[in-house]
């Protein structure tokens, strides 16, 4: 896996997807109508963060072009560690951005900035936001302190009541298309096989960035024959599962997720798969195919685990009763 280097160095590399939404908020401060509030829509992996970064480095850019992204204030906002750029993510133990976070950042912005500018916020991701924590934030921005840029960083904006997203200036971030994607990860990593990875990851070329190809393609290629030593009756699931659970568990589900929904493709659309397939419960031989309503629960568990995954579960012990369902 690639460390935090490499995604910083990626980062700086052209995004023709943001270009768009770039130059709209590039005239929209040079006209003096920057707003104090933005929403930026975008896929994990697509570039919203990217996006908000760059928005702070063109308020904070001490240059008479902002952003140059050589001057002090462009490349101390780069590295997230300019004075005036707050940022506000959940806590390592939490799910959630808590309104204790969202009143520290009021006390903050409501300082005067270090550099006689902006003061900068980005929330991410902003649709993590608790009630409370929204409901405080709801407050700072009908009252927002004078030159300050608060940005929020959202997948799924519709989590966020409309009373706060209605205060903000939305940005959408258009996904990129697969050829953009591998243009992009081609100059950004150099060559690779780059297909495999957004295959298991999706259009998410900045979180590609920061992984291995030949790791990806290699995790994907033991996670399909496992589960079909598992199905066959050839590979244990509990000593699968406390393999999987100590490396690489979110890719491996990643690649689990996807074997899962091509299996249910091949069940549905394939002639002869589909005469395997059942409408109710049946014992299966080292060769036979699950049926559809077993790969649709077993693809709900495996989302259900993903989703747990930040939260102190045991990992291997709710990974193998997944594993075992499939011989079940």
């Amino acid at each position: 896996m690639s460390g935090n280097g490499t995604a910083v160095e990626a980062s700086r590399v052209s995004v023709p997807w943001l270009e768009e939404s770039m130059a709209a908020l590039k005239a929209a401060h040079a006209a003096g109508r920057m707003p104090h509030a933005i929403l930026i829509q975008a896929a994990e992996g697509s570039g919203g963060s990217l996006l908000a970064n760059w928005s702070a480095q063109l308020v904070l850019c001490t240059s008479g072009a902002p952003p140059c992204g050589h001057c002090n204030g462009c490349r101390r906002a780069a590295e997230e560690r300019h004075p005036d750029l707050l940022l506000v993510r959940p806590l390592e133990d939490s799910q959630q951005i808590r309104i204790e976070q969202i009143r520290e950042l009021g006390a903050e912005l409501a300082l005067s900035s270090h550099q006689g500018g902006y003061k900068v916020a980005i929330i991410e991701p902003a649709d993590t936001l608790n009630r409370f924590a929204a409901n405080s934030l709801l407050k700072m921005l009908e009252e927002p302190p004078p030159r300050t840029l608060l940005m929020l960083v959202a997948a799924q904006p519709s989590r966020l009541p409309p009373t706060l997203t209605s205060r903000c200036q939305r940005v959408r971030v258009r996904a990129p298309t697969r050829a953009q994607s591998l243009l992009w990860l081609q100059s950004a990593r150099g060559t690779g096989d780059w297909e495999a990875v957004l295959d298991v990851i999706g259009e998410a070329p900045l979180a590609a960035a920061t992984l291995d190809p030949g790791t990806v393609s290699n995790l994907r290629t033991d996670v399909v024959r496992t589960m079909e030593e598992i199905r066959g009756g050839r590979t244990d699931p509990v000593i699968a599962a406390e393999r999987w659970s100590r490396s690489e568990l979110p890719l491996r589900l990643r690649c689990l997720e996807n074997w899962l929904t091509e299996c249910i493709r091949r069940s549905l659309v394939g002639p002869a798969v589909a005469a395997e397939v059942r409408a109710g419960a049946h014992q299966r031989g080292p060769d036979s195919v699950m049926n559809t309503p077993d790969l649709f629960r077993l693809l709900d568990g495996v989302r259900e685990l993903k989703a747990a995954l930040p939260t102190p579960i045991n990992r291997a012990l709710a990974l193998e009763s997944l594993l075992r369902s499939v011989r079940t």
